[in-house]
Parts: C-alpha cells; sequence; structure tokens
C-alpha cells in the first residue's frame, strides 16, 4: 500500500511528490488536460509513464469526475465518448483503475435513475470487463445545498445496492471516501466491511461535524460540516486502514487535497505533507507488496 494524491499530471508535481515522499498518484484527466488522449500524443503520455516511474511513483488510477447520466444529451454524449478514451489511456500507463462518479438525474430520485444507469453502465461496464479495468464511483453525494439536487446517485449503500444488482458486473465497484460518510453521518467502517468486496481505490480525505452548528441548524445547511486534510478531521486512519488490509484492499491511499480551508491555496503542499506523515505511520511501505 502506497501513499499518494489526487492531481494533474505535470513535471512539477512529480517533483514535488518525490521530494516529499509520495509514492503513489491518482491522475485527474479530463478534457483539455494534459494527458488527455483526445488531444496528446502517444509520445508525450509514454514520456509522462517513463517519468514517473523514474520517479519511483506509481499510476494507481486514473479520475474523471463528469454527471454522466446528465439529462443534456449532448453533454452526456461528449462524456461517455471522453470516459472511455481514458480505457486508452490506462491501457498506454499500464493502469487498471479509472474514478469516477456514477452520474444522476437531479430531477429524479435514486431508484428512479437506477433504469439509466443501467442503460448507460452496461455496456461500458462490458468493455471494461474486456480490457480488464476497474471503475470505481466516489461515494460523493455533489449536493450543493438548496435545493439538494445531486449529480450522483452513488453516494449511500441504498443506491450501491440498486446499482451493483441493476448492473451485476466485477468492472464495477467503489472508490471508497471516507469524508463524505462522515458527512452524512455514515458509519465509514462499517462501509469497508460491508461493501470492502467492491472498493477498487480510496481516496484519503478526512472531515468534521461541526456539531454547534448542526445543533442550531441541522446537516444539511451550509457550515454544517468541512472537509479535512487527513490527520485534520475526525476519521480514524489506524482503523480505516487496517479495516482496508483485512477486507481484501491492496490498492494505494490517494489523498484528495484542496478542500481543506485551512491548508488550501498556498499551503495546499504544506497540508499533503502532513496528511503523508500522518498515514506514513500505519504502513510498512518498505514490507508494502506494491
Amino acid at each position: 500500500m502506497r501513499i499518494g494524491y489526487l492531481c494533474r499530471y505535470s513535471e512539477e508535481e512529480i517533483a514535488f511528490a518525490q521530494q516529499a515522499g509520495f509514492e503513489s498518484m491518482q491522475l485527474l484527466v479530463s478534457p483539455g488536460d494534459p494527458l488527455d488522449p483526445n488531444q496528446t500524443d502517444e509520445a508525450t503520455i509514454i514520456r509522462a509513464k517513463e517519468q514517473y516511474a523514474k520517479a519511483d511513483i506509481q499510476i494507481s488510477a486514473l479520475g474523471y469526475y463528469p454527471n454522466h447520466l446528465t439529462p443534456d444529451k449532448d453533454e452526456a454524449q461528449a462524456t461517455r465518448q471522453h470516459f472511455l478514451s481514458l480505457f486508452d489511456l490506462a491501457e498506454m500507463l499500464e493502469v487498471d483503475t479509472i474514478g469516477t462518479f456514477a452520474g444522476r438525474d437531479p430531477e429524479r430520485d435514486i431508484a428512479d435513475n437506477i433504469p439509466l444507469f443501467q442503460d448507460y453502465w452496461t455496456p461500458i461496464a462490458k468493455q471494461a470487463e474486456d480490457r480488464g479495468l476497474q471503475i470505481g464511483f466516489e461515494n460523493c453525494p455533489m449536493f450543493h445545498y438548496f435545493p439538494f439536487r445531486g449529480t450522483n446517485i452513488a453516494y449511500t449503500p441504498r443506491a450501491w445496492e440498486l446499482m451493483f444488482e441493476a448492473v451485476d458486473s466485477p468492472a464495477l465497484g467503489l472508490e471508497y471516501d471516507p469524508s463524505h460518510l462522515v458527512c452524512l453521518l455514515i458509519d465509514y467502517l462499517a462501509v469497508i466491511r460491508d461493501w470492502g468486496h467492491k472498493i477498487v481505490h480510496v481516496h484519503a480525505k478526512d472531515a468534521e461535524v461541526l456539531w454547534p452548528s448542526v445543533q442550531r441548524n441541522g446537516i444539511l445547511e451550509p457550515g454544517a460540516v468541512r472537509h479535512r486534510t487527513p490527520g485534520m478531521g475526525v476519521v480514524d486512519w489506524s482503523k480505516v486502514i487496517s479495516t482496508l488490509i483485512e477486507y481484501g484492499y491492496d490498492g494505494n491511499l490517494d489523498i484528495e487535497g484542496r478542500h481543506d480551508p485551512i491548508y488550501y491555496g498556498p499551503r495546499e503542499n504544506e497540508g499533503l505533507v502532513i496528511s503523508l506523515h500522518h498515514l506514513k505511520q500505519f504502513i510498512a511501505s518498505q514490507y508494502a507488496s506494491n
């Protein structure tokens, strides 16, 4: 198990990650990003792969987080085309996991989105199976407060049960992020015990509930929760890591930064290094299998 973080490709990021002691990275690849396979030649992609290898940084996953089930047909088609192009990129980089959102028609309940999910993801899951790829749905609700219309149904066990029953594919799994579970008052360790067999990638992000605000205005109002860099919130990372290992997870932990209201902007890298040192105490990396 290696510790890394989520970012876009750049030589500067590789240099910082190597100097700080990170050994993993999840690469964000949205349309127009440096490694977008629709705009970048193969030689550039191979050169990037060699740079990561030289720095002893493992690319644990790719990441692209749009609303796949948007009612906007043109947007949905463009999203699908870009996502499928990442299959080729994953092959060139020798990566077998892609993190994303399941998507959501925001005007429909979870159950009413399942037929859309089934129609959209069944053929994609088959292509992923054929190419030896795993797709991990991050458990972020993507709510933006009132009117509470999220763009990702895959944030609750209720949805996972319906999703994986509708598309029963070994290529579809979860990208586990305990911070969102904390924010929703869901038991983040129970999720690992119940759903560990479906976890294909892990985002290391922390959170804290601001109880005076919750007791005054409830969990749904602004100010109820805030995301933190790992080690600065309430997540017990020793138990998370131990439980992940106990239930069969053998991948990496990639910190999802750029959310902490204190370690943000010019202090972003400082927060990443603090989190690295916090997480490292629970992982004997010299004995790790990967």
